[in-house]
């Protein structure tokens, strides 16, 4: 895990995960330096993560305020119950389908609970959060939000994109992937994460488009791209090709066999 001071704001704990076939995945989860600390999401669950001693290196995990989790999927909640215990006053942001979601598997603590629905705010202190659903989204509990301090618009799985190389993918900056690979990446990303994307109605979405245009983020912090600041067109206008873009068919038992067949026995 890569850790990145971005700006004065936020800290990016940069991870990745690598997909066959699709290329790395980065995974990121950030900490808003606020008078009241917010880490958001707690990154990937497999046994081989420690988040909360990653988290160390960057703030007190006792200090921790507030858990803004911005959905729960796997990749945001591995270190979740960990820094909950380890961050005894911090209460989890998160929505009432949320809440759900994550019963079916953990004995949710309400008493800890803060329900956030888009449009929303979280005073933490220092500034105020407004609550706002992405344009693309994988999880109906999914909420980002706009931090009207710094600017920066943490906006969950949208904007994501696999990218050639791990070291690109816990980069610190999303300048340094060339334009038109990032370009075919986030379409990528989008017809995978967001299939849907391909029979929306295209009125209501360039809608949604339009209003995360309209904040105009002094950055914007992807859970699936190195942070990007000063990218915002870029990123915007090919949110706008999203629903013309090539849809995303995955490999068959056919192609597993021929994969399996080209290892070599133990």
């Amino acid at each position: 895990m890569e850790i990145h001071r971005t700006t004065p704001d936020v800290t990016v704990l940069s991870d990745t995960a690598e997909v066959p076939g699709i290329g790395f995945l980065p995974v990121n989860t950030f900490v808003l330096h606020a008078e009241q600390p917010v880490v958001v999401d707690t990154g990937l669950s497999t046994p081989d993560k420690d988040f909360v001693a990653a988290l160390a290196e960057v703030i007190d995990p006792a200090d921790v305020r507030w858990i803004w989790l911005t959905h729960p999927d796997r990749d945001h909640t591995g270190g979740l119950w960990d820094l909950m215990s380890a961050a005894p006053n911090a209460r989890l942001v998160t929505t009432f389908l949320g809440v759900g979601i994550m019963s079916c598997q953990w004995p949710v603590p309400l008493d800890r609970v803060h329900l956030l629905n888009p449009g929303q705010q979280l005073d933490v202190g220092d500034r105020v959060l407004t609550g706002h659903r992405p344009p693309l989204f994988d999880n109906p509990a999914t909420v980002g939000f706009l931090d009207h301090s710094s600017g920066a618009l943490f906006s969950s799985d949208c904007f994501g994109a696999p990218l050639a190389s791990s070291e690109l993918a816990t980069g610190g900056d999303a300048r340094a992937i060339g334009h038109d690979d990032r370009r075919t990446a986030q379409l990528l990303w989008a017809a995978i994460d967001s299939p849907w994307v391909h029979s929306i109605d295209r009125s209501k979405y360039d809608a949604t488009v339009a209003q995360v245009r309209a904040l105009d983020p002094s950055g914007i912090f992807s859970t699936h791209l190195p942070p990007a600041v000063g990218m915002n067109s870029q990123l915007i206008d090919t949110l706008l090709e999203a629903p013309d873009g090539p849809a995303f068919v995955g490999p068959d038992q056919a192609a597993l066999e021929q994969l399996l067949a080209s290892f070599e026995p133990v």
